[in-house]
Formats: C-alpha cells, sequence, structure tokens
C-alpha cells in the first residue's frame, strides 16, 4: 500500500487556494491531477471534495470530516471518515488530495500516515483576486525539504513545475511511481 500526495501549490507563499476557489487556472494541471487520481482511491476533506467535477463520482473516494452525517454524492462509491487513524492500516493506494490541513494532517500523522510520495506541483504565475481565506500548506514544503528526496528530473508545463518527491529511507511500489510519471509526461 502506497500513500501519494498530490497537490499544486503558489510559488513562494505555499498557497493552494483561497476560499473555495483555486485562484489560477490551468487546464493542463486539472488534467495531469485527473490522470494521476484517476481510477484510485481519493482522501479529500469536506471543502475538496465538494470542487471535484462529477467525472470522479466512479472513484472511490474518502471524505475526511468530522460531520458524521454528512451525504455524500455517490454512496456506491463514497465514504465519510471522521478519523484520520482509520487510513493507518489502509491496505490499497491512497491519493491524497487535499485540502490544507488534510495534507497537514497526513504529512505531520507519523510514519503510518505519512505519505511515501509527493507529487508537487509549483505555480509560476499570478493569482486571481479572490475573496476568503487563503490556504497555504507551507507546515506541509518543511515536511517535504526535511524528509524527502527529490526523484527524477522535474517537469514543466504551461507555468507549473512538478517535482516528485520520496520520502527518505523508504521502499516505494515501482508501478505506483511509473503510473505517477507517465501520468505527468503524457500530456
Amino acid at each position: 500500500m502506497t500513500k501519494v500526495a498530490v497537490w499544486c501549490r503558489h510559488e513562494g507563499d505555499n498557497i493552494i487556494g483561497i476560499g473555495k476557489d483555486i485562484p489560477w487556472s490551468v487546464p493542463s494541471d486539472f488534467k495531469k491531477f485527473g490522470r494521476i487520481v484517476g481510477g484510485k482511491n481519493i482522501v479529500a476533506g469536506r471543502p475538496t471534495y465538494e470542487t471535484l467535477p462529477p467525472k470522479f463520482n466512479k472513484e472511490k473516494i474518502y471524505v475526511l470530516t468530522s460531520n458524521t452525517e454528512y451525504e455524500v454524492r455517490n454512496p456506491e462509491q463514497h465514504k465519510v471518515i471522521s478519523e484520520l487513524k482509520y487510513f493507518k492500516d489502509f491496505e490499497e493506494d491512497l491519493y491524497i488530495s487535499g485540502g490544507a490541513g488534510v495534507y497537514k494532517e497526513f504529512m505531520e500523522g507519523g510514519a503510518a500516515l505519512m505519505p511515501d510520495i509527493v507529487v508537487d506541483c509549483v505555480y509560476h504565475g499570478e493569482m486571481k483576486p479572490l475573496e476568503g481565506e487563503p490556504a497555504n500548506i507551507t507546515p506541509c514544503i518543511e515536511v517535504l525539504h526535511k524528509k524527502y528526496i527529490a526523484f527524477g528530473v522535474e517537469y514543466e508545463e504551461d507555468n507549473v513545475t512538478t517535482q516528485i518527491y520520496v520520502r527518505r529511507g523508504e521502499f516505494v511500489e515501482q508501478t505506483v511511481l511509473k503510473h505517477i510519471i507517465n501520468s505527468i509526461i503524457n500530456s
């Protein structure tokens, strides 16, 4: 079982969103995200889950929320999880898709929860002005730089640099790594 965190952050301030929106629009990056997590087990916080497009209704999605009465869009495929420890002994590959609090919980949750692989996408352009509270993942980036090593080369497309990181001292499943690399380079 491999845990993979996939995020796109703004260069310099590590913002991944403002309010319920992403303050940039890069269609190729959204497509890359879809190729990486499509058909996989996805975990997302409730606000992130609510922004996932309907094309993700067929994926198995675990919605991390304290509201155990929360109603998911597709009860056959989507499940509410109220405690992070549910994922400590998760037996399948898991793709962590945000938001900031969910990334932080996994990155700082100890060895059993920490992602084995991080797909770090960095947007280098201007952000759209949006209303709402900025969400940044600076604590996650600090963990990334301390506990992970870069794997392979950076990939650049449409003002987004993508780098794969692997947790230091850990063996990662090669089929998962190959899937991620193919999803990034086959645009």
